[in-house]
């Protein structure tokens, strides 16, 4: 059993590296730099080489069933979700074989929806203190799901 991070804008870094300190659980942080190293020994930075989803295919290599994937990067959760491992949004959304059909395709729509509209402002919704709960509870139910 894994937890593996997608650290490219992770607003949660801190609070996989609790929860998987207290399960004792090897903790892969992929990045492909500007990261702290983590003194922690269940803690490891993986620095891959600079280019589009380098980091994303680096986890999706490896993550399978028993692992936790945590991205915000859907076609990284779809691979990990058929790899069966169990893939968590920052928010706390669990990613699943019932939901990312779904998910996938919303995504792809709004892609074509703000391509369609250049002028288009604002951006998603900010990250939120419920955010982080919702995160820290589904991350402990997916690490005991994942120990049995």
């Amino acid at each position: 059993m894994s937890i593996y991070v997608d650290a490219d804008a992770c607003p949660v870094k801190a609070e996989v590296e609790k929860v998987g300190t207290r399960h004792k659980v090897q903790i892969y942080v992929v990045s492909n730099g500007g990261l702290r190293p983590s003194q922690n020994p269940l803690v490891e930075t993986v620095i891959v080489p600079d280019g589009p989803d380098i980091a994303d295919m680096w986890i999706a290599e490896r993550a399978g069933a028993g692992d936790v994937v945590i991205t915000g990067d859907i076609p990284l959760a779809a691979k990990c979700v058929a790899a069966g491992a169990q893939v968590l949004k920052h928010n706390g959304e669990a990613l699943t074989a019932a939901n990312i059909g779904n998910v996938l395709a919303t995504r792809d729509l709004m892609t074509d929806l703000r391509a369609a509209d250049p002028f288009r402002m604002g951006g998603g919704k900010g990250f939120t203190k419920a955010d982080r709960s919702r995160f820290l509870d589904a991350l402990e139910r997916a690490l005991r799901i994942a120990a049995r």
